[in-house]
């Protein structure tokens, strides 16, 4: 497939290895041959130590989705009554204010929000580092968010949407979005890797008792 790269510095870095880490390494993959084969692979092509644990510490965060995804139900289920004192809490809350600054926050976080200000803001302390660090561009959180959102071990629309429209404000091509949705398709192989090597024995075990 063609490569996915971006400018840095002198050099031309290939995104394409570390969309692909991002896959294997996402909390919903944790696919451990195919995080050592790519990181390998994504440090024969110039990627550095910074950027590679950026790419893991993405892949830890995301996890937040369970709450994105279940405390709106349990605002719904519990009542507005049961965050109303959460609500007016005054915790100071440093990275979720960085988050909102820097134009990353996202509004399917302000319900687990409104329901744990102080837990958020630690939580968020992580996110803040990896957006705020200056590791990657813009453009390339945004692709490698869309890759942990749109991979076939996760699937969260709603992210895939917002990451998609933040890539293109940032100046991506939708070529190159495609080529990340093309490398995220390519990781369906990862049932032949399983699956082929236990048939194989199964077959091999029916010769021999043949």
């Amino acid at each position: 497939m063609d490569r996915c790269s971006c400018a840095r510095g002198n050099r031309t870095k290939p995104l394409v290895e570390l969309v692909s880490v991002a896959i294997c390494t996402a909390c919903t993959n944790l696919d451990r041959a195919g995080v050592r084969k790519h990181i390998r692979a994504a440090l024969a092509t110039g990627a550095n130590r910074d950027e590679i644990l950026a790419v893991i510490r993405m892949g830890t965060i995301m996890s937040i989705h369970s709450c994105s995804l279940g405390a709106p139900i349990l605002i719904e289920e519990a009542g507005t009554e049961a965050v109303a004192s959460k609500a007016k809490s005054t915790v100071p809350t440093p990275a979720c204010d960085r988050m909102k600054a820097m134009g990353q926050w996202n509004q399917a976080w302000d319900p687990f929000f409104a329901l744990d200000p102080q837990w958020t803001d630690q939580f968020m302390t992580t996110a803040a580092g990896i957006y705020g660090s200056g590791v990657f561009s813009s453009k390339e959180i945004e692709l490698l968010s869309i890759a942990f959102d749109a991979s076939f071990t996760h699937m969260y629309a709603p992210g895939t949407r917002r990451h998609i429209k933040s890539a293109l404000v940032a100046g991506a091509s939708v070529a190159e979005i495609m080529e990340v949705l093309k490398v995220c398709v390519a990781f369906g192989v990862a049932a032949c890797n399983l699956a082929v090597p236990i048939l194989a024995e199964e077959l091999a075990k029916l010769d021999g008792q043949g």
